[in-house]
């Protein structure tokens, strides 16, 4: 009777999935648009308090709230280009500041970095973060509203889970009925058992960390929690994979790290998923996984994840996903896609080689292009790289471009115009062009960035150069732009408001580029063998679908103008059906036109390209 019941389930799940296969492709049609993400810290986006005192509190400092996310402001972000909004920091993590009225258990200062916390340190998986809201009793009903104010304006919603590790004091006050929090049910005697969610130290209890390089908690204010004690017997392995009961102060103390069903040396206690499954579809793994004994930890974050998209969030990007098993992503993946095949899956991953066992293994929809395209990329705006490096790249990627998101800032990189970066934000013109051309994949803008915002001063913990996530802060170019809650950049100079309208002109031209969703060729090298004065410091590649023929130049060189007759190869030009002629190309940022001269099989238009400028040139 079992074995008859679990075969009706699955044709009953396989015909669910043939029905939600159809939804798949015909959302794929409707939305062949290019995706534009704007990653946003919630915390710090709409606070206007320019105190910025080291270490400040919340009352000195200030801090956003979801309230600040108006209409307009909505409305202003929509106009920059953007199709979808990660919100930071959304979920309940540690923190200083005291909620106790709220039936919020206090976090020690010995745990937490810096005074408002990590955001990656998350303390229960069933609630929002109570600094967000005007009323921390309604926090999460203010995080619903703002849901339904970005469908209203037009954007999907984006937020975080971070399954490799959880904050060292979590514990869920909002747990749905029969629901646990992790490790309430764990056998704290064993270092491993599949069903615990946490690994442990038998007999040793948790030490803080000594401090010698970095900052002490609260910079050594005094605090009551604040005694270099932190109650957690016996002590858990770190979020890090540390196993020490006392972590250094390197390592990521504030969290622990989080079993899924892998042994300590390394061992699978689930089954594997076969290597065939690679070129299987969601409802294939949906249906794999569905009479399979799988650890707790794998369904608890499966529920996490479907209480949320029930909320209405319509995506995730998971923190540090190289550090979970691929074989759980299939297992959550799959289910998020059954439900929703629209959900957009984003993942952090540093690790090239794993990268496609995590797109077709995994379903992940997109990675991280870091350790690739965006290195390189720095490499070429501080410098010292050279642009050959990017024909590599694409090379490399080819069959898996689609799935490699673009990016030049984000919470944990230096900002552009930071002095460590690249010291000015109009170095980024030309990769921003790059990063949203070049591929089909999508491509985000971290909020500040375009701004110039340099990310500069000493918040308390965390280094400058990258915007706080650890502290209360007010951004100084987004307060800004905010300029009172008008949300126009009133406040800000010339220089930053002329770098918002090149960003907005940009993104928008992606989002509505037919030819940004077809073919890819690059034609750097061809220019860099046969064009004199061309040379590695201008990158160069088409773009083009149906009628719509796009040439794209940038010149990376912050002193010099170069000017070339860039050519077409002779295979661009058949398979753009380009006869003897003149054409005009038109830029999109300039309005300028150019001339293309077809004779003979061979394609040149003239370019002189200022220092940072791009050319986005459509074929008339």
């Amino acid at each position: 009777m079992r074995k008859i019941l679990s075969v009706g389930i699955a044709v009953l799940v396989l015909l669910t999935a043939c029905n939600n296969k159809s939804k798949v492709k015909e959302v794929k049609q409707e939305t062949e648009q290019k995706i534009v993400m704007y990653q946003v810290f919630t915390r710090l986006f709409g606070n206007t308090n320019t105190t910025n005192k080291p270490w400040g509190t919340i009352e000195e400092n200030g801090v956003g709230k979801f309230n600040d996310f108006t209409d307009e402001a909505l409305v202003a972000i929509k106009e920059l280009g953007v199709s979808h909004i990660w919100y930071t920091g959304i979920l309940h993590h540690m923190m200083i500041t005291d909620y106790s009225d709220y039936g919020i258990t206090p976090d020690d200062p010995d745990v937490v970095q810096g005074r408002a916390g990590s955001p990656y340190a998350v303390k229960d998986y069933y609630n929002v973060d109570p600094d967000l809201a005007e009323d921390p009793a309604m926090r999460m009903e203010e995080f619903e509203a703002l849901i339904e104010r970005t469908h209203k304006n037009g954007m999907k919603v984006i937020i975080d889970i971070v399954p490799n590790h959880v904050g060292r004091a979590y514990h869920s006050i909002s747990n749905p009925d029969g629901e646990e929090s992790f490790g309430a049910s764990d056998d704290k005697s064993m270092v491993y058992r599949r069903d615990n969610n946490f690994y442990y130290i038998p007999g040793e209890a948790f030490r803080v960390p000594e401090w010698v390089n970095r900052p002490q908690p609260l910079g050594g204010e005094d605090h009551p929690l604040s005694d270099g004690y932190f109650d957690e017997n016996p002590a858990k392995w770190t979020g890090n994979g540390a196993r020490s009961p006392q972590p250094s102060e390197f390592d990521w103390y504030e969290t622990a790290k989080l079993n899924f069903g892998v042994r300590p040396d390394g061992s699978k206690d689930f089954d594997e998923l076969p290597a065939a499954y690679a070129n299987e579809s969601i409802e294939s793994h949906y249906a794999f996984w569905e009479d399979k004994d799988v650890p707790d930890t794998w369904k608890k974050f499966r529920k996490i994840a479907m209480y949320w998209m029930d909320k209405g969030v319509d995506g995730f990007r998971y923190d540090m996903a190289q550090m979970v098993p691929v074989e759980f992503w299939s297992y959550l993946n799959s289910a998020i896609k059954v439900k929703n095949p629209d959900a957009v899956l984003v993942s952090e991953i540093y690790t090239p080689e794993m990268y496609r066992d995590y797109i077709k293994l995994g379903k992940m929809d997109y990675l991280y292009d870091k350790v690739q395209l965006y290195d390189s990329l720095k490499a070429v705006m501080q410098g010292h790289g050279s642009t050959d490096a990017i024909v590599h790249i694409q090379n490399e990627l080819a069959d898996i471009e689609s799935h490699m998101l673009h990016f030049l800032e984000n919470h944990d990189e230096q900002r552009i115009a930071s002095a460590g970066f690249a010291g000015d934000a109009k170095k980024g013109k030309p990769a921003m062009v790059v990063s949203s051309c070049i591929g089909t994949s999508p491509v985000m803008v971290y909020f500040g960035q375009e701004l110039g915002e340099p990310g500069d001063g000493n918040a308390g913990f965390g280094s400058e150069s990258r915007t706080t996530i650890f502290d209360y802060w007010g951004v100084p170019k987004q307060v800004k732009w905010l300029n009172g809650g008008t949300f126009d950049g009133g406040l800000l100079g010339p220089e930053d408001k002329e770098l918002r309208e090149y960003y907005s002109t940009l993104l928008n031209f992606t989002r509505k580029s037919g030819a940004l969703m077809g073919e890819y060729r690059e034609i750097h090298s061809y220019n860099r063998e046969h064009t004199e004065w061309y040379n590695d410091r201008v990158f160069s590649f088409v773009r083009w679908k149906d009628d719509e023929r796009l040439i794209i130049v940038s010149n990376f060189d912050a002193n010099d103008t170069f000017g070339f007759e860039l050519q077409l190869p002779a295979d661009i030009l058949r398979s753009w059906k380009l006869g003897d002629g003149s054409y005009q190309l038109k830029d999109q940022f300039t309005g300028r036109n150019l001339e293309l001269s077809v004779s003979g099989g061979m394609a040149k238009t003239r370019v002189d390209i200022a220092p940072l400028e791009s050319y986005i040139l459509i074929l008339e």
